[in-house]
């Protein structure tokens, strides 16, 4: 009989487990290309393309560009603010398709390096917050402060960051240790 209240408590739970895991599909994470249909080149204002949107943990920016033309720094803001790359460099993106994870919440400041580029306006800061935040607040260099942008429309039709399932949210990790610990208690 104790085994029959053991089989019907593992049906139940797997039951349930299964209705959590269709229901919770994971992370929507965004997938960003810089400057939209103009990819990263000179000539695009990124301030006011990075007002556009509210970027989470998680999401991606993907810069499309001429490898030979163009690269991407990832630097840090007084780096930014000078247009220089002696110092103050990050990271160093070069492929021509460059994908950067935003996986910190924070500022995050990028420049093209090749002579002149970054003063004509190829550069550009986003501030990055928590994946179910939904504030953003983008910089574009200039010193007096901007405005909020509206709230994300992610996932509408005008909005041009594409969704991919990435992982499951922090949340659902928590909803999986209570699984493992009800599963602990029902078999020892």
């Amino acid at each position: 009989m104790e085994d029959t209240s053991r089989l019907c408590k593992c049906l139940n739970f797997f039951l349930i487990f299964t209705i959590h895991g269709l229901l919770v599909k994971g992370a929507r994470s965004k997938v960003y290309t810089v400057g939209d249909d103009e990819g990263w080149d000179s000539g695009v204002d990124y301030g006011v393309w990075s007002s556009k949107y509210n970027f989470s943990t998680g999401d991606i920016l993907v810069f499309k560009y001429l490898k030979s033309q163009h690269d991407v720094y990832e630097v840090t803001e007084p780096t930014f603010r000078s247009c220089g790359d002696s110092t103050g460099v990050l990271a160093r993106y070069e492929t021509g398709n460059d994908e950067v994870t935003l996986d910190q919440e924070r500022k995050y400041w990028f420049i093209c390096s090749i002579g002149g580029h970054c003063f004509g306006g190829m550069r550009f800061g986003v501030e990055v917050n928590a994946a179910s935040g939904s504030n953003n607040n983008s910089t574009n260099g200039a010193s007096s402060p901007q405005a909020q942008p509206p709230p994300s429309t992610q996932g509408s039709d005008n909005d041009n960051g594409s969704s991919k399932l990435y992982g499951p949210r922090r949340w659902s990790l928590g909803v999986c240790l209570i699984v493992l610990a009800v599963l602990f208690e029902l078999f020892y």
